[in-house]
Protein backbone atom coordinates (compact mmCIF):
# COMPACT_ATOMS: atom_id res chain seq x y z
CA UNK A 1 0.00 0.00 0.00
CA UNK A 2 2.48 2.98 -1.35
CA UNK A 3 -0.45 5.99 -0.70
CA UNK A 4 1.62 6.29 2.77
CA UNK A 5 4.66 7.24 0.33
CA UNK A 6 2.81 10.49 -0.89
CA UNK A 7 0.43 11.08 2.05
CA UNK A 8 1.22 10.79 6.35
CA UNK A 9 -1.52 8.30 7.38
CA UNK A 10 -3.09 6.73 10.81
CA UNK A 11 -3.04 3.68 11.05
CA UNK A 12 -6.91 3.46 10.98
CA UNK A 13 -6.24 5.17 7.28
CA UNK A 14 -3.90 2.95 6.03
CA UNK A 15 -6.55 -0.15 7.00
CA UNK A 16 -9.30 2.17 5.17
CA UNK A 17 -7.32 2.58 2.16
CA UNK A 18 -6.49 -1.40 1.91
CA UNK A 19 -10.62 -2.43 2.92
CA UNK A 20 -11.67 0.08 0.05
CA UNK A 21 -8.93 -1.57 -2.51
CA UNK A 22 -10.22 -5.14 -1.33
CA UNK A 23 -14.03 -3.89 -1.65
CA UNK A 24 -13.33 -2.32 -5.15
CA UNK A 25 -11.78 -5.71 -6.41
CA UNK A 26 -14.71 -7.90 -4.55
CA UNK A 27 -17.17 -5.88 -6.56
CA UNK A 28 -15.91 -5.33 -9.67
CA UNK A 29 -16.29 -8.99 -10.00
CA UNK A 30 -19.61 -8.37 -9.77
CA UNK A 31 -20.68 -5.08 -11.52
CA UNK A 32 -18.17 -3.32 -13.76
CA UNK A 33 -17.16 0.14 -11.23
CA UNK A 34 -13.57 0.08 -13.08
CA UNK A 35 -12.75 -0.92 -16.21
CA UNK A 36 -10.99 -4.75 -16.44
CA UNK A 37 -7.61 -3.89 -17.70
CA UNK A 38 -7.53 -1.22 -15.06
CA UNK A 39 -8.08 -3.44 -11.94
CA UNK A 40 -4.37 -4.46 -12.14
CA UNK A 41 -3.93 -0.37 -11.86
CA UNK A 42 -6.55 -0.01 -9.22
CA UNK A 43 -3.70 1.95 -6.82
CA UNK A 44 -2.38 4.08 -8.36
CA UNK A 45 -5.15 4.58 -11.31
CA UNK A 46 -8.11 5.45 -9.47
CA UNK A 47 -6.93 5.54 -5.64
CA UNK A 48 -3.77 7.34 -6.18
CA UNK A 49 -5.12 9.30 -8.74
CA UNK A 50 -8.31 10.80 -6.28
CA UNK A 51 -5.54 11.71 -3.55
CA UNK A 52 -3.34 13.50 -5.73
CA UNK A 53 -5.77 16.31 -5.10
CA UNK A 54 -4.52 16.75 -1.77
CA UNK A 55 -0.90 17.39 -3.09
CA UNK A 56 -2.74 20.76 -4.46
CA UNK A 57 -5.11 21.91 -1.59
CA UNK A 58 -5.71 20.45 1.45
CA UNK A 59 -9.42 20.49 2.54
CA UNK A 60 -10.11 22.58 6.09
CA UNK A 61 -11.95 20.62 8.21
CA UNK A 62 -15.70 21.33 7.98
CA UNK A 63 -15.05 21.91 3.80
CA UNK A 64 -18.27 20.44 2.00
CA UNK A 65 -17.54 18.54 -1.18
CA UNK A 66 -19.79 17.19 -3.55
CA UNK A 67 -18.64 14.24 -5.93
CA UNK A 68 -20.45 14.11 -9.46
CA UNK A 69 -20.59 10.98 -11.13
CA UNK A 70 -18.66 8.83 -8.48
CA UNK A 71 -19.03 5.60 -9.96
CA UNK A 72 -17.24 3.12 -8.17
CA UNK A 73 -16.54 6.02 -5.13
CA UNK A 74 -14.20 7.95 -6.86
CA UNK A 75 -12.14 10.54 -6.43
CA UNK A 76 -14.61 10.71 -3.17
CA UNK A 77 -14.14 7.90 -1.09
CA UNK A 78 -10.36 8.07 -1.31
CA UNK A 79 -10.48 11.75 -0.45
CA UNK A 80 -12.97 10.93 2.26
CA UNK A 81 -10.34 8.74 4.37
CA UNK A 82 -7.35 11.29 3.95
CA UNK A 83 -10.00 14.35 5.00
CA UNK A 84 -11.88 12.51 7.92
CA UNK A 85 -12.73 16.24 9.15
CA UNK A 86 -14.39 16.92 5.77
CA UNK A 87 -18.07 15.96 4.54
CA UNK A 88 -18.89 14.23 0.99
CA UNK A 89 -21.63 14.02 -0.82
CA UNK A 90 -21.38 10.98 -3.61
CA UNK A 91 -23.75 11.48 -6.87
CA UNK A 92 -24.52 9.04 -9.55
CA UNK A 93 -27.57 8.55 -11.92
CA UNK A 94 -26.68 4.76 -11.57
CA UNK A 95 -28.45 3.48 -8.72
CA UNK A 96 -26.61 -0.14 -8.60
CA UNK A 97 -23.20 1.92 -8.63
CA UNK A 98 -24.55 3.96 -5.42
CA UNK A 99 -25.61 0.76 -3.79
CA UNK A 100 -22.35 -0.31 -4.18
CA UNK A 101 -20.38 2.46 -3.28
CA UNK A 102 -22.57 2.36 0.58
CA UNK A 103 -22.10 -1.22 0.88
CA UNK A 104 -17.68 -0.04 0.74
CA UNK A 105 -18.46 3.27 3.07
CA UNK A 106 -20.07 0.97 5.41
CA UNK A 107 -17.33 -1.55 5.12
CA UNK A 108 -14.74 0.88 5.46
CA UNK A 109 -16.51 2.80 8.84
CA UNK A 110 -16.69 5.94 6.93
CA UNK A 111 -18.76 8.43 8.83
CA UNK A 112 -18.39 11.73 6.56
CA UNK A 113 -19.94 10.02 3.60
CA UNK A 114 -23.43 10.82 2.42
CA UNK A 115 -24.39 9.36 -1.20
CA UNK A 116 -27.82 10.07 -3.70
CA UNK A 117 -29.19 8.39 -6.44
CA UNK A 118 -29.32 11.74 -9.02
CA UNK A 119 -28.67 13.35 -12.09
CA UNK A 120 -25.68 16.51 -11.14
CA UNK A 121 -28.44 19.17 -12.61
CA UNK A 122 -30.84 18.09 -10.52
CA UNK A 123 -28.51 18.16 -6.97
CA UNK A 124 -29.96 20.77 -4.61
CA UNK A 125 -27.14 22.50 -2.12
CA UNK A 126 -23.79 24.60 -2.38
CA UNK A 127 -20.44 22.93 -1.45
CA UNK A 128 -17.33 24.45 -1.08
CA UNK A 129 -15.82 22.45 -3.88
CA UNK A 130 -17.07 19.87 -6.73
CA UNK A 131 -15.08 17.45 -7.90
CA UNK A 132 -15.32 14.41 -10.41
CA UNK A 133 -13.05 12.43 -12.97
CA UNK A 134 -14.02 13.71 -16.43
CA UNK A 135 -17.43 12.24 -16.69
CA UNK A 136 -18.40 14.49 -19.80
CA UNK A 137 -16.75 17.54 -21.56
CA UNK A 138 -16.03 20.60 -19.18
CA UNK A 139 -18.05 23.37 -20.85
CA UNK A 140 -21.10 20.89 -19.99
CA UNK A 141 -19.90 19.92 -16.45
CA UNK A 142 -19.59 23.48 -15.63
CA UNK A 143 -23.42 24.13 -17.03
CA UNK A 144 -24.64 21.25 -14.62
CA UNK A 145 -22.71 22.35 -11.55
CA UNK A 146 -22.14 26.24 -11.31
CA UNK A 147 -24.72 27.29 -9.36
CA UNK A 148 -24.07 24.73 -6.46
CA UNK A 149 -20.87 26.53 -5.44
CA UNK A 150 -20.97 28.46 -1.95
CA UNK A 151 -20.24 32.31 -2.25
CA UNK A 152 -17.46 32.50 0.72
CA UNK A 153 -14.51 30.80 0.18
CA UNK A 154 -11.64 29.68 2.74
CA UNK A 155 -9.25 28.01 0.92
CA UNK A 156 -6.19 29.80 -0.71
CA UNK A 157 -7.77 28.20 -3.90
CA UNK A 158 -11.65 30.19 -4.65
CA UNK A 159 -14.28 27.52 -3.92
CA UNK A 160 -15.37 26.08 -7.32
CA UNK A 161 -14.70 22.87 -9.47
CA UNK A 162 -11.69 20.58 -9.35
CA UNK A 163 -11.70 18.83 -12.49
CA UNK A 164 -9.63 15.57 -12.99
CA UNK A 165 -8.93 15.01 -16.58
CA UNK A 166 -6.46 13.36 -19.08
CA UNK A 167 -5.58 13.71 -22.70
CA UNK A 168 -5.78 16.96 -25.05
CA UNK A 169 -7.35 19.38 -22.53
CA UNK A 170 -6.82 23.25 -24.64
CA UNK A 171 -9.83 22.99 -27.00
CA UNK A 172 -12.28 22.59 -23.94
CA UNK A 173 -10.59 25.24 -21.59
CA UNK A 174 -10.75 27.12 -25.00
CA UNK A 175 -14.82 26.77 -25.24
CA UNK A 176 -15.25 27.36 -21.23
CA UNK A 177 -13.97 30.80 -22.01
CA UNK A 178 -13.67 31.22 -18.16
CA UNK A 179 -9.86 31.27 -15.96
CA UNK A 180 -9.08 28.19 -15.74
CA UNK A 181 -5.68 27.27 -14.07
CA UNK A 182 -4.53 24.14 -14.76
CA UNK A 183 -2.37 21.43 -12.40
CA UNK A 184 0.45 19.13 -14.62
CA UNK A 185 -0.21 16.07 -12.37
CA UNK A 186 3.78 14.61 -13.36
CA UNK A 187 4.88 17.25 -11.18
CA UNK A 188 3.57 15.39 -8.06
CA UNK A 189 4.07 11.90 -9.08
CA UNK A 190 6.79 9.81 -11.15
CA UNK A 191 4.35 7.39 -12.03
CA UNK A 192 3.90 6.72 -16.05
CA UNK A 193 -0.04 7.00 -15.66
CA UNK A 194 -0.04 10.58 -14.72
CA UNK A 195 1.94 12.00 -17.74
CA UNK A 196 -0.81 13.07 -19.79
CA UNK A 197 -3.20 13.43 -16.53
CA UNK A 198 -4.26 17.19 -14.90
CA UNK A 199 -6.21 18.68 -12.07
CA UNK A 200 -8.05 21.54 -13.67
CA UNK A 201 -9.37 24.53 -10.80
CA UNK A 202 -12.61 26.75 -12.00
CA UNK A 203 -12.81 29.19 -9.68
CA UNK A 204 -16.65 30.24 -9.07
CA UNK A 205 -16.26 32.65 -6.77
CA UNK A 206 -14.90 36.24 -6.41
Amino acid sequence: MFIKDYFNLTDLQIQQFEQLYQSILYWNEKINLVSRKDVSHLWVRHILHSVIIAKIISFLPGTHILDVGTGGGFPGIPLAILFPNCHFTLIDSVAKKINVVEDIIGTIGLQNVKTQVIRAEDMKGEFDFIVSRAVTQLPEFYKWVCNKVKSKSRHVLKNGILYLKGGKIQQEVEKLGLPVTVYVLAHYSKEEFFRTKYLLHIPLTS
